[in-house]
């Protein structure tokens, strides 16, 4: 009888310690929070990268400061982008990731001229926990992530520096999207591209790295004056 009432205590104790220890757990995935979902295009005219073509980007690696890597189309959550995979120096040694866009082989000439601002969604992952926090404790996150841009326009074809951008996110491996705008403030004076020009770009610029870090841009949407977006002509495939 005594070893029963035994068996019946240890039983009892072994279910609360299970229950306790899937509560402990239960509590544990309903506090990690899920990973922010990528933003889907809403105009027609938006470069989604649905198509695998990414011919018209590519890396500007050429200067000792310039970030090294390669250029591909993943999906995200099933959302295809552009993914800048770093080479895994750039962290380290303090390099700036950039992206050059060509505009002849996605537009048309007449409407590369009409182009007053440029919007995207701009994306970055964490490769690593190598992002230390004030408390000591190693965090797989992007941290902060901003950068900006530039381009040659066509009055003299001098250097535009579009506005910096920043965001940050020390909570997830793979951040939400920031809302990058980039704009010809000063369009009215002949500070933007020409229909007339040979080759039409702008950089996607990334700086400042708190981690080992890749890139990722998505729905690329080309503005005029009024607003109004302008329809795309991509050639050729990825």
């Amino acid at each position: 009888m005594k070893y029963r009432k035994l068996l019946s205590v240890v039983l009892a104790f072994c279910l609360v310690c299970s229950f306790s220890a899937c509560n402990k757990k239960d509590k544990s995935e309903k506090e990690k929070p899920a990973p922010p979902a990528p933003v889907e295009a809403t105009d027609e005219n938006s470069i989604t990268f649905d198509d695998g073509n990414f011919k018209f980007a590519s890396i500007l690696d050429s200067d000792y400061k310039a970030a090294k890597g390669s250029l591909s189309v993943e999906e995200v959550q099933g959302n295809p982008m552009l993914k800048f995979t770093d080479s895994g120096d750039s962290f380290k040694n303090d390099l700036i990731q950039k992206i050059r866009i060509s505009m002849l082989p996605i537009m048309s000439p007449e409407n590369i001229a009409k182009v007053d601002s440029i919007e995207f969604d701009f994306y970055a992952d964490a490769v690593d926990d190598s992002l230390v926090a004030d408390d000591g404790s190693h965090l797989k996150v992007p941290g902060w992530i901003g950068g900006g841009g530039g381009t040659e326009i066509a009055d003299e074809e001098s250097w535009y520096s579009f506005a910096e951008f920043s965001a940050t996110d020390y909570t997830n491996e793979m951040s939400g999207a920031c809302h990058v705008k980039f704009k010809f403030f000063l369009a009215k004076s002949g500070k933007k591209w020409s229909a007339e020009m040979e080759d039409p770009n702008f950089l996607i610029m990334r700086w400042g790295l708190q981690n080992n870090s890749n890139i990722y841009v998505d729905n690329i949407t080309f503005y005029d004056e009024n607003g109004k977006s302008l329809p795309l002509n991509i050639q050729g495939g990825s």
